[in-house]
């Protein structure tokens, strides 16, 4: 038998496809739907539960927390601050450096947690904790004029600035030019489930920090918690077998993690439950900042473009940096010889933002995909005329070939289905009643990622059935059923045979549930994993033979730029008296490589395009510069997309195969939906009412009162 325990990355072979493809039935589904799946905060029912006190002032310190009248209160077993907190062994992150001294570096965060037999009583006994501040003057409002910091990265790896060619003088010699700078605001993540832990100390035990985690990554919350604490991953034990949505804000570890954590060190022998509320979400849960995007484009009078210029300012905060690739999409997306993106920050007394569903791609394909819709007409171009024309042969970031690029395939595909060549070129020409109508489009893309660091584990069970485990999680994408067919197909077996165990530490070790990167990174150690055990064991293995093994991006990767691509089409209507926007028609056209589950994949890019829906007409966090804190803490006054704003929503996607990509010829579908979607909106508003609206969400007031003209404002 041979189970490695650090077993070697292997590329596997593609595999040849017989359960990939169908429609299978999720397993989760019954479980989801009768209440039978356990969620993070629906174990030990017996725990202590946490609530936590939030300061009130932006930036200071601590000057007393006085937890007596809480300490009083029937129910209430302890009161921590910083100063009877356990000391961690790192602070260097002062998100997750929590109650480990009396600075505050925003509003909302966690200054004392109180823990009580009842969450009303420890709800109450937070509202009689008092807490004293010394406060200092903040910043909280993102303005051009402050955002001068270059970031010391920016998220994914990506460098901060690029620079080629003569991007001043190539604008200088342009015939058609566009300069115009394009904002998105706060948006957050607001899945249904809160971020909720559970968390027991047994200080004899090999393991003696257990949680119970709503999270994207088990082993990545292992990786982060433990340390913090002075122990080895391997010494915490993380389980998260439901997880109900995340949008990237349970990507990353959060301090709620670390609270739970210390509140159970403080009493032994007992779990402690801690559920952060709607409103806590605001402050500790992460959100995507707002952008602010100097886009310059420079063509010839046929709309050939030679110049791209994105310039990005965006938000971090003062305590922890975080910066957005929101520029990278820019460097890939259009040809065009002289080329310059840079990112700057501002850097606030605000809290921490984090990955928010594409972060980056989201903000920077809406600024460079409306930058176009105004090039387009500039230059008297059709809008997917002028994207077809400049589609480059190889990637302009790089010069390398591309492993699949079949954008123009899904634009002409999605203006046949849409109509398209029945528009009228000229915006703001047709009125059916008293609503302006008017159609959009705009390209969308999303890096290939296959993440390393992926093993799974194959057993044989006897009678042809075989277990497959992997430390993976299903945020509600479907991976317990995708992976399922991923290894059914591996083995050689129906999908029937197979049974999946995802989700714990306890199971090899996998990279988050992100960057769209799931079912690409454990599929293929699946793969890899499974090859090796027919290379161990055979065609016909004994029961109990096991082999674990790694996945390994094809090293081919290295020599392409890897993306997947699409395009989306929309109609928009304007009500010319109150400037209300409704969409009654959305169609993605997407290139993915093969689609493992049709009927989860449409589930997914449908999710995503009702998403980037929201962002285009609904979501936007009002923060309030003079406290420092978001002020829109519900989804009363944080407005995300209802079944009264999507009418007519369709997807496609092309058939093919990117056996490059993965051993499963597919590629990541999560993000891509929301890319470029608010962007046709907004180009579809333009061309409905002449006003040109740069920045998000397109909300009545900016159609009212303003000039319609084909180059609006």
């Amino acid at each position: 038998m041979s189970t490695p325990q650090e077993p070697a990355a292997r590329t596997a072979r593609p595999i040849e496809a017989r359960e990939m493809g169908r429609s299978v039935v999720r397993r989760d589904g019954r479980a989801k739907v009768t209440g039978a799946a356990t969620y993070a905060a629906e174990h030990a029912q017996d725990a202590l539960h946490a609530v936590v006190v939030q300061s009130t002032i932006a930036r200071g310190r601590v000057t007393a927390v006085v937890s007596a009248e809480a300490l009083a209160h029937p129910g209430v077993v302890e009161v921590l601050d910083h100063t009877n907190a356990v000391r961690l062994e790192d602070t260097s992150d002062r998100e997750l450096a929590v109650l480990q001294d009396d600075r505050v570096g925003f509003r909302g965060q966690v200054v004392a947690v109180v823990l009580a037999e009842s969450l009303e009583a420890a709800r109450e006994g937070a509202a009689l904790v008092h807490v004293s501040y010394d406060a200092e003057q903040h910043r909280a409002e993102l303005r051009p004029e402050d955002a001068t910091d270059a970031p010391e990265q920016v998220n994914a790896g990506y460098p901060t600035d690029t620079d080629e060619g003569d991007l001043d003088a190539a604008m200088a010699r342009a015939a058609v030019t566009v300069e115009q700078t394009y904002a998105t605001p706060y948006q957050h993540n607001n899945p249904m489930e809160p971020h909720a832990t559970i968390a027991r100390w047994d200080e004899g035990a090999d393991r003696p920090l257990v949680l119970h985690d709503s999270t994207q990554g088990v082993h990545a919350v292992a990786r982060t918690v433990a340390p913090l604490f002075g122990l080895e991953p391997t010494q915490v034990q993380v389980l998260a077998p439901y997880v109900g949505g995340g949008f990237g804000s349970k990507g990353l570890p959060h301090c709620h993690e670390v609270v739970a954590a210390l509140a159970a060190r403080a009493v032994p022998g007992r779990s402690v439950k801690l559920v952060l509320t709607r409103q806590q979400l605001f402050a500790l849960a992460g959100y995507r900042t707002a952008t602010i995007s100097r886009m310059r484009l420079g063509a010839d009078r046929d709309g050939r473009i030679s110049a791209v210029g994105h310039e990005v300012l965006e938000q971090t905060s003062a305590i922890k940096e975080f910066a957005e690739q929101t520029a990278t999409i820019t460097r890939m997306m259009y040809a065009g010889e002289h080329r310059r993106t840079s990112h700057r920050l501002a850097r606030l007394d605000v809290a921490v933002p984090s990955w928010m569903r594409a972060p980056g791609e989201m903000p920077g394909s809406h600024a460079l995909e409306v930058a176009m819709d105004e090039l387009a007409g500039a230059a008297g171009v059709d809008p997917v005329a002028l994207r077809e024309l400049n589609d480059p042969p190889r990637s302009p970031e790089g010069g390398l070939p591309w492993n699949h690029r079949r954008l123009v395939e899904c634009l002409h595909r999605g203006a046949e289905r849409f109509g398209w060549s029945s528009r009228t070129a000229a915006p703001r020409s047709t009125l059916d009643g008293d609503w302006w109508v008017g159609t959009g489009v705009a390209s969308s893309t999303y890096p290939t990622y296959v993440m390393p660091g992926n093993q799974a584990r194959v057993t044989a069970l006897g009678g042809g059935r075989y277990r497959v485990e992997v430390g993976a999680v299903d945020i509600g994408t479907g991976a317990w059923t995708v992976l399922a067919q991923v290894a059914a197909d591996a083995l050689g077996c129906p999908v029937a045979s197979v049974e999946v165990d995802i989700a714990s530490t306890d199971l090899p070790a996998a990279t988050v549930a992100g960057g769209s990167s799931g079912t690409s990174s454990w599929g293929g150690a699946i793969a890899a994993a499974a090859e090796q055990f027919r290379e161990d064991h055979g065609e016909h293995p004994s029961p109990g033979a096991q082999t674990t093994a790694g996945g390994a991006a094809d090293p081919r990767h290295e020599e392409h730029a890897m993306h997947s691509f699409g395009a989306v089409f929309a109609e928009a209507r304007v009500h010319r008296w109150t400037g209300e926007v409704r969409v009654p028609r959305l169609l993605g056209v997407y290139s993915v490589g093969r689609i493992v589950n049709p009927v989860l994949a449409r589930s997914q890019f449908l999710g995503a395009m009702t998403m980037g829906l929201g962002a285009a007409l609904l979501e936007e966090s009002v923060r309030d510069p003079r406290f420092g804190h978001v002020v829109t803490q519900d989804l009363a006054s944080y407005h995300v997309a209802t079944h009264a704003d999507v009418h007519d929503l369709e997807v496609e996607w092309l058939d093919e195969s990117d056996t490059l990509a993965t051993p499963m010829g597919s590629r990541g579908i999560g993000e891509i939906g929301i890319v470029g979607t608010s962007a046709a909106i907004a180009n579809a508003t333009h061309h409905a009412t002449g006003i040109r609206v740069r920045s998000l969400p397109l909300t009545p007031d900016h159609f009212l009162d303003a000039p319609a003209t084909v180059g609006g404002r």
